[in-house]
């Protein structure tokens, strides 16, 4: 565990997993309810996979980063995109080559930084990322806050947020299911990506349909593959490791190189 002081008092909390000096660090953003210890051991195995060194971080709100300071905007996602991950980047990796790895939310965040078009950001992969509000995400969000009100999804939650559970779920759930939040569009930002990158995503993702991954690849300006994984949900890597794992690690060594 190692702190940083986000804004005037705000402690972010991070890790960091050894790789070789002369491979591209690998930057893992989380999901919208996710955490470090959430990724489970999947970025030390990609890290071990490919050489390179990894970074992971619970944004402001998760894990064991601070509390929220306040509510919600439909720009909160450009805020962890364009504010929180340059300041990890910058007191963390300065002048380092990297790759992002981002899942679900992390996805989103991920494509919204790459969009920016920072030198030292050498592809991006990304997993069940959103791009736009559906109709089957606010249904999939709706469902997980019936969950969290039965107690099995927030028993689990409470694992990796502790006393920051309540405040992270609803900050999430009430975001998405808010009609305010429904006209939320990411899609003018994907021309601005030139970096080469994977776009991931379960067929029976309950979150987004296969349209999120068919505007990622087509709005951007670079290279980008699209992969749909059959039988599988909103958790590709945890739910086919194996497979994952091969996908990215054939995906980094060849930025690496």
């Amino acid at each position: 565990m190692a702190l940083l002081t986000f804004g005037t008092d705000q402690q972010l909390n991070y890790e960091q997993y050894t790789g070789r000096t002369n491979r591209p660090w690998l930057v893992f953003p989380h999901e919208g309810l996710g955490s470090i210890t959430q990724w489970r051991d999947y970025p030390q195995q990609l890290c071990q996979r490919t050489g390179c060194p990894g970074l992971v971080y619970d944004r402001i709100g998760y894990g064991l980063s601070a509390q929220l300071a306040r509510s919600r905007t439909i720009h909160y996602l450009h805020e962890y995109a364009l504010h929180e991950l340059p300041f990890v980047l910058d007191a963390v990796l300065p002048g380092q080559n990297f790759i992002l790895i981002g899942h679900s939310d992390g996805g989103s965040i991920s494509l919204l930084f790459s969009a920016e078009r920072w030198p030292r950001l050498l592809g991006t992969i990304t997993v069940s990322a959103h791009v736009f509000v559906e109709s089957v995400s606010v249904a999939g969000v709706e469902q997980a806050k019936q969950s969290f009100v039965r107690g099995e999804l927030k028993r689990g939650l409470a694992k990796h947020h502790g006393d920051k559970t309540e405040s992270m779920f609803w900050a999430w759930a009430d975001t998405w299911t808010s009609p305010w939040f429904r006209s939320w569009n990411i899609e003018y930002a994907l021309s601005s990506i030139e970096v080469l990158m994977l776009v991931l995503q379960g067929r029976e993702d309950q979150y987004g349909t296969s349209a999120q991954v068919d505007a990622i690849v087509k709005r951007s300006s670079g290279p980008a593959t699209p992969l749909i994984l059959e039988d599988c949900g909103h958790n590709p890597h945890l739910e086919f490791p194996e497979l994952t794992l091969d996908l990215m690690s054939c995906f980094v060594n060849r930025l690496a190189r």
